[in-house]
């Protein structure tokens, strides 16, 4: 496989808003699958100063080549001034789960899972 694919990570301040924009990724074919992940409580510097927050986690599985057209969609609809959106390459992998994470993410998918 040419492609490499990639979880991809954000957190939302809110479920709402969490499971609006994994719909919207879906929808896109930019995600092939997006767990939401509610109740974290995140500790991160900001400004100078800590601060604690319940957010909502997305991990979001995808491919290298919807990587640019899948983080210009988290930014535009992130509420944050500056989200987090980070990718780790998926190194190894159940080849049909990879196979099919592939196929629903270049458009013309129609497998089930």
């Amino acid at each position: 496989m040419d492609d490499v694919a990639l979880l991809v990570c954000t957190n939302l301040p809110d479920a709402q808003s969490a499971h609006a924009l994994a719909r919207d990724l879906l929808e896109r074919r930019l995600a092939a699958c997006v767990n939401i992940l509610p109740g974290v409580r995140s500790a991160y510097r900001w400004q100078g100063g800590i601060e604690e927050a319940s957010e909502t986690s997305l991990m979001i599985k995808t491919t290298q080549l919807r990587y640019a057209a899948l983080e210009q969609a988290i930014a535009a609809a992130h509420p944050y001034e500056v989200p987090e959106i980070i990718a780790m390459p998926i190194v190894a992998g159940l080849p049909a789960y990879l196979g099919w994470l592939a196929q629903e993410t270049n458009g013309n998918g129609d497998a089930h899972h």
